[in-house]
């Protein structure tokens, strides 16, 4: 009986390895048959590469030579950090604040991005340089250097500013000597921001955390995202979600042909790290500046501003007619557009001419907007839809040459004329 049980167990375990066996021939992991073949084809390295992924690597093989890391050092400087929040707007301190040190005079040291653009020269963004800079000057200061090194060499190459404009937060550097400019590097060629679209492919190149020659792709999120730039002026940003950290500074943003679209800036971020949210100056407003920076110095409108001799008017604002609520523009039968005048300065031409601030306010949404002072809708005939606009037309002039202003006052449009003066020759101008 027991040898019965045994030979039932070795038939069944028999019946189930055929099975097994049959099984594993007919989902073809069986053991080959006798001629076939065993090897499997290895992967076509360029065909499995998609048509997204070779685009990026043509790009990065192409200009990526053309993108070099900056080192800024700024000899025994005090560089306080509260000191320089100040001068840097409110929405881009959470992003430049991590980087500032305690101030105590000693070296200090920076890093940031750049790119070769045509003859040789290199753009990167004017916060990146400026603490070796001279006080209003593209002069360097005593004992301060800049270099950069361009991918894969051994020695950094000191480089000078040859312009600037804080406007656009831009500056523009050369080699000292212009022979060391490596010979596989090519000009990265430009295009018309105005024709970006959202939604786009693009390539940011830069040193991030001095990580050199970092790539990242993502989209074009969005265009015309008008912020205050380095200099507290608007610039309309291109917004992309490609990686962007602190050393990106002054890098190219490239479009999927290769050319450049943005100069990387700055990131919006809690934490001062990477969140899908990063802002690129318009590749237009380099080429509208251009030539500006390659004459050299500092140039735009806040370079002028800084101007002790520059032409001063002395009316404060930065309200506008459209910052008031329907409801509020109704009722006081504003103008369509205009600048609202705030306040008017001390001695100053605006208050020689009689121009006027509120005489009281107006709550609305638990703000307090000013009213019943003085609107200006034209200067010399031309609108002005903001503060800006006005101190535009203003340092086109000269100290002595006169400007007509159109103001609404009370309900009536009136022409004032207000003869401009040196701000040095103004009292806390």
């Amino acid at each position: 009986m027991a040898s019965f049980a045994r030979a039932r167990r070795a038939a069944a375990v028999s019946l189930a390895a055929l099975a097994l066996a049959a099984l594993l021939v007919v989902s073809g992991i069986g053991a080959p048959t006798a001629g076939a073949q065993t090897a499997i084809a290895p992967v076509d390295a360029s065909r499995a590469l998609i048509e997204d992924e070779r685009n990026t690597i043509d790009i990065v093989d192409t200009y990526g030579p053309s993108v070099v890391a900056i080192t800024v050092t700024a000899q025994g400087r005090s560089m306080a950090p509260e000191d320089i929040l100040e001068n840097i707007p409110e929405p881009f301190r959470d992003f430049f604040g991590p980087r500032l040190q305690p101030g105590v005079p000693r070296p200090q040291r920076s890093a940031g991005s750049g790119f070769v653009i045509e003859g040789g020269l290199i753009v990167t963004n004017l916060h990146v340089v400026q603490a070796a800079l001279r006080p209003n000057a593209v002069a360097l200061a005593d004992g301060a250097t800049i270099a950069v090194r361009f991918p894969g060499a051994d020695e950094a190459l000191p480089v000078r500013v040859v312009g600037a404009n804080p406007d656009i937060d831009v500056a523009l550097l050369e080699l000292e000597d212009p022979a060391t400019l490596p010979a596989d590097v090519l000009p990265i060629p430009v295009a018309n921001s105005d024709e970006v679209r959202v939604g786009q492919k693009v390539v940011a190149i830069g040193n991030p955390f001095g990580l050199a020659s970092t790539v990242t792709t993502g989209i074009v999120s969005a265009i015309e995202r008008d912020r205050p730039g380095f200099a507290g002026i608007d610039i309309p940003f291109v917004q992309t979600d490609a990686a962007i950290n602190p050393g990106n500074s002054g890098g190219p943003l490239l479009d999927s042909t290769g050319r450049l679209i943005g100069i990387n800036n700055a990131i919006i971020s809690p934490s001062g790290g990477f969140a899908g949210i990063g802002f690129a100056v318009p590749s237009n407003l380099l080429v509208e500046n251009f030539a500006a920076l390659r004459a050299g110095g500092l140039s735009g409108f806040a370079a002028e501003r800084s101007d002790p001799d520059r032409p001063l008017i002395g009316i404060v604002g930065g309200l506008t007619v459209d910052d008031y609520p329907d409801m509020v523009r109704d009722s006081l039968g504003l103008p369509p557009a205009g600048v609202v005048v705030t306040a008017v300065s001390d001695g100053s031409p605006a208050m020689d001419a009689g121009l006027r601030g509120p005489r009281f306010t107006v709550g609305m949404a638990g703000e307090q907007l000013p009213a019943g002072g003085d609107i200006i809708t034209a200067i010399d005939g031309a609108p002005v839809a903001t503060i800006e606009d006005i101190q535009r037309a203003v340092l086109a002039k000269a100290p002595g040459d006169s400007v007509e202003l159109t103001v609404w006052r009370e309900g009536e449009l009136r022409t004032v004329r207000v003869v401009l003066a040196a701000a040095s020759d103004v009292d806390g101008g």
